[in-house]
């Protein structure tokens, strides 16, 4: 008789990594500024390879690498991203949009002579498709009235390429983890949760039973007027 096969782990790959102050969750779109000259030979790599880049959250230094300043330390879980628009207005700086895929968890870290960090990065399972229970039906039906309002907000790149899954916990808590004003600390512990129904759960609870209920944000990064928060 035979055994079945053991499925194996998954496997670990070489992912540029660009540590900057926020949380970027799956599907969330993220507008760069880069001019740093690590950052603008990464992006170069990444035209030319057809890839895509990791997003980690900073937990120590800065975006922007000066003499003197604490080393880069960031969070063992980040994003990779796509990118899906790329503009050069003037030499030296280029204007990057992209787009959260999958998080995935890092196993090492190096960083090159041009101050790039790389990792060797292990993607995360999917999360489970989860209905979104009746008690929390009133998250899917205001987050519904936000993405209405801000879909009528021109942008160079749409801020949601996809359907709105409002049904599902997973989309669902994503796009509260994304628009809420939380502390970056917080708003890493929702990213990093992977129970989807758990972490929509804390947010009801942050939305319902805080004194003062945080609301989400009317302007996400990338639009109109407003500056790419990274490397800027």
């Amino acid at each position: 008789m035979n055994s079945a096969p053991i499925p194996s782990p998954a496997s670990s790959t070489e992912l540029p990594l660009f540590p900057l102050g926020t949380v970027l969750f799956p599907g969330a779109l993220l507008p760069l500024q880069l001019f740093e000259l690590r950052y603008l030979h990464m992006i170069g790599e990444c035209e030319r390879q057809g890839s895509g880049f990791g997003v980690v959250t900073l937990t120590q230094g800065r975006e922007v690498h000066r003499p003197g300043t604490p080393a880069e330390q960031f969070e063992p879980m980040g994003t990779r991203v796509q990118i899906e628009r790329i503009e050069r207005p003037q030499p030296g700086l280029v204007m990057v949009w992209c787009r959260g895929v999958e998080k995935f968890s890092i196993q090492a870290t190096q960083q090159r002579s041009d101050g790039l960090w790389t990792g060797q990065v292990q993607a995360l399972p999917p999360e489970p498709a989860v209905q979104v229970p009746e008690d929390l039906q009133h998250l899917s039906a205001h987050m519904h009235d936000i993405l209405a309002q801000l879909s009528e907000q021109a942008n160079v790149v749409p801020h949601w390429a996809e359907a709105w899954q409002l049904q599902d916990c997973s989309w669902l808590s994503n796009r509260w983890g994304e628009l809420l004003p939380l502390p970056l600390q917080m708003k890493y512990r929702l990213f990093a949760l992977q129970e989807p129904l758990m972490r929509l759960e804390l947010i009801g609870d942050m939305v319902t039973h805080s004194e003062r209920s945080p609301q989400p944000s009317t302007t996400p990064p990338g639009s109109p007027g407003q500056k790419p928060p990274a490397n800027s």
